[in-house]
């Protein structure tokens, strides 16, 4: 298998006020800043589709089934990783994951969460469904950038790792 021509994103965020128009969608932009500003230097090119929903498990499980049919590398979910009654990203997205990615989560919760307490109640993870990477993020652009800090620099080796396409001679 050869590495992808285009890297394609998908940004989903989880947010019945945002999806309404009450307010403006700060995470699901910060995400797309953060990936264009990682990539801008590298010689891959990179798409993003960004859609914003209510909080709505059904819908959040048929969009993140249909990119992993359609081969999206890259899935991120803002929004839902909390303790709230509408805190259900990572209770749908658990079950559909072939092979979860915990260090990544762990160790930013561990990294920020000495300085901010409450960074240690974020339910996020990440995984693997299909071919598609899954990362769950907190609805903050604060805790957006954290997060995509550690994440991105993960992105092409966990391609590369998925498609196996041996990149350790």
């Amino acid at each position: 298998m050869t590495f992808p021509e285009t890297i394609r994103f998908a940004v989903i965020t989880l947010s019945d006020r945002a999806s309404s128009g009450e307010y403006e969608d700060l995470s699901g932009p910060a995400i797309e800043n953060q990936v264009r500003e990682y990539f801008h230097q590298s010689e891959l090119s990179i798409q993003i589709e960004r859609v914003i929903i209510p909080d709505d498990p059904q819908r959040l499980s048929a969009l993140l089934m249909q990119h992993r049919a359609a081969g999206t590398e890259v899935v991120f979910t803002t929004g839902g990783t909390g303790l709230g009654p509408r805190d259900f990203t990572p209770d749908i997205v658990k079950p559909i994951l072939d092979k979860e990615i915990p260090g990544i989560m762990e160790m930013i919760r561990v990294k920020y969460g000495s300085d901010k307490p409450s960074a240690l109640i974020s339910r996020s993870i990440a995984g693997v469904t299909g071919r598609t990477l899954v990362y769950c993020l907190p609805g903050s652009i604060r805790a957006v950038e954290e997060y995509t800090r550690v994440i991105l620099p993960t992105i092409v080796h966990s391609i590369r790792m998925i498609l196996a396409i041996d990149d350790h001679s």
